[in-house]
């Protein structure tokens, strides 16, 4: 495990070698995140979804095998549970926080190669979490969500993904405001308030990605990478990704965002 520390405050857990159950997705993960005043800020397989590892980036459907865990949604069945379950596994140091990782099948091939590298940096409201990674492959790779493979309901989840703690939240980009409305978009930013109170500001789409927003049933935001539509990646065309995260204490005001 490696802290990330600002200004002597530790205020990350950055786990890159899991001791989970496959069917949970393993995977690098930040858990615990806290703000600079302590409020913990994301959640570690909760009971509703005991595959959500607080910070992470995982897929659904990545050729076929389910990196991000749980049951795999297939079409004209729903979720099922099947025996496809993956891992993304860390394999070199490179630099400081930087490192390189294999997506795996459940045999152990190689589908993805990922490089990675993380920062905490102070910023004006609090402090900024930044995740640039980049996916390669040597030949073509196809990454698909529960909305490309047939659900209906604006369920394009798996990228990015920050399982935000348990309480109630609400969420608002510069122009909307709410799960339903917000869910989908490709905004410039998102904010989710949280008890503490706590600020999450997400920043970082690129190409066709959408935030992907859950309120109700649970809190977490994904920047998207296969929300509506497959995402090829290609030996001449990788998947290069820069999330950046403010993470402030208190609950901030979309006029202070702006």
């Amino acid at each position: 495990m490696t802290e990330l520390t600002v200004e002597g405050v530790a205020v990350a857990s950055y786990v890159v070698s899991p001791e989970v159950d496959v069917v949970q997705g393993p995977r690098p993960y930040l858990h615990p995140v806290r703000t600079l005043g302590g409020v913990t800020v994301t959640d570690f397989a909760p009971d509703d979804h005991t595959w959500h590892l607080g910070v992470s980036v995982a897929m659904q459907d990545v050729a076929g095998t389910n990196l991000w865990g749980g049951r795999t949604y297939v079409r004209d069945r729903g979720y099922t549970w099947l025996d496809d379950h993956g891992a993304i596994v860390h394999t070199a140091w490179t630099g400081d926080l930087r490192h390189r990782m294999e997506w795996r099948d459940k045999d152990g091939g190689v589908l993805l190669t990922e490089e990675r590298r993380l920062a905490a940096t102070k910023a004006t409201l609090g402090w900024e979490l930044s995740v640039d990674f980049t996916l390669t492959a040597d030949r073509p790779v196809t990454l698909g969500s529960p909305a490309t493979n047939g659900r209906p309901d604006k369920a394009g989840y798996g990228g990015f993904f920050w399982r935000a703690a348990p309480g109630e939240t609400r969420v608002f980009t510069v122009d909307a405001a709410g799960e339903e409305n917000v869910n989908g978009s490709a905004a410039p930013w998102l904010a989710l308030t949280g008890p503490g109170p706590y600020t999450l500001v997400f920043r970082g789409l690129a190409g066709d990605d959408r935030w992907f927003v859950r309120t109700g049933i649970y809190p977490g935001v994904c920047a998207a990478l296969a929300f509506d539509r497959p995402l090829a990646v290609t030996p001449e065309t990788p998947v290069v990704r820069s999330i950046r995260v403010l993470v402030a204490d208190g609950a901030l005001t979309r006029e202070q965002l702006v």
